[in-house]
């Protein structure tokens, strides 16, 4: 886009420099005024043929040989780069570029997801059913074409100022994808010091690389192949137990779902027992773990446990019930 806008800067500029020095020529040497001299300037750069405004001296001939050599070329050259704009699309390239831009500046509090390979579609699809702002970045072109209603920016993510032109100072979370775990490390080190308070979510593929990725800075890591091997023995050996996590982490599943709520300090649940608080018996929903602010995990938790504002409630229930719970978590209206 920056060779773009050299280009047509470059392009108005000649023309005006041709005609400035045009009108001025005749001016000066054919003693026209400056009307006159304006317009014979326009129509030997346009060619286009109507004659001469006054009789030419033979200075002012061989003038305006050298501006017809050199003025036509430059309107050439300007039409030529208007009619390549239009042709190849690169007009409509820059203004995509310009809206692109204007989106990222919106974005606040978003993800950013790091390569749209097999893995950064899926989780491009979740994030979109759960309503979430986020922005992708992709370094492969060829990839571009796929994209389903999703904002994506073409850039390497282990540069730091692509990551910066993402908005990663104003994001809440970074997932990296990449295919090679050296890319991975790259963009965690890089993500790690432009936001140290960003969470940081990694892809490790080979055996070892999960523990150098956490040393970088990633938050947490995740092995496709291991969590693929594990999945699958599962399925072998609980398949029922599978198949109703499936069932109940599956976005866009109306009937049940397995969601996290976290207790705001203005919440009414905050001091009141899971009992007292209504979540089991108003509401119907099954609180399955408590992680404390801590980070403790409290699992099976009983009616008696008593909620605190950072508690982050693993909730099993229906659709409806859950946003139910979420408005308590936040405001207890």
């Amino acid at each position: 886009m920056e060779a773009l806008r050299k280009r047509l800067i470059l392009s108005g500029l000649l023309i005006f420099l041709m005609v400035a020095l045009g009108t001025a020529g005749f001016i000066i040497i054919e003693r026209w005024n400056f009307l006159d001299a304006l317009y014979m300037t326009i129509i030997t750069l346009t060619t286009v043929g109507y004659g001469e405004v006054h009789s030419l001296s033979s200075e002012g001939r061989i003038f305006n040989i050298f501006l017809i050599i050199g003025g036509v070329g430059t309107v050439f050259y300007a039409l030529s780069t208007g009619a390549k704009l239009v042709l190849e699309g690169e007009l409509q390239e820059m203004f995509g570029r310009n809206r692109l831009e204007k989106k990222i500046k919106d974005l606040h509090h978003h993800y950013i997801i790091c390569g749209y390979g097999r893995m950064g579609r899926i989780i491009c699809r979740e994030l979109n059913a759960k309503g979430e702002e986020f922005i992708v970045i992709e370094k492969n072109p060829n990839k571009l074409h796929e994209k389903e209603n999703i904002l994506i920016m073409e850039g390497d993510a282990t540069q730091d100022e692509v990551l910066i032109d993402a908005g990663i100072e104003k994001a809440k979370g970074l997932i990296s994808v990449l295919p090679t775990d050296a890319e991975n490390l790259f963009v965690v080190l890089s993500a790690r010091g432009l936001n140290p308070q960003l969470l940081i979510v990694a892809r490790a593929g080979e055996e070892g690389s999960g523990q150098k990725l956490l040393r970088a800075g990633a938050d947490r890591v995740t092995s496709p192949y291991h969590v693929g091997g594990l999945h699958i023995a599962h399925t072998i050996l609980k398949p029922a137990i599978v198949d109703f996590i499936e069932f109940a982490t599956k976005s866009g599943n109306i009937d049940l779902q397995m969601e996290e709520v976290t207790i705001s300090e203005k919440s009414k649940l905050v001091g009141v027992t899971l009992d007292e608080g209504g979540i089991g018996r108003d509401l119907g929903i099954i609180i399955v773990a408590i992680r404390k602010s801590s980070g403790e995990m409290k699992f099976n938790p009983t009616s008696r446990n008593i909620i605190e504002a950072g508690d982050t409630l693993i909730a099993l229930g229906e659709v409806p019930k859950l946003r139910v719970l979420e408005d308590l978590s936040t405001s207890g209206k």
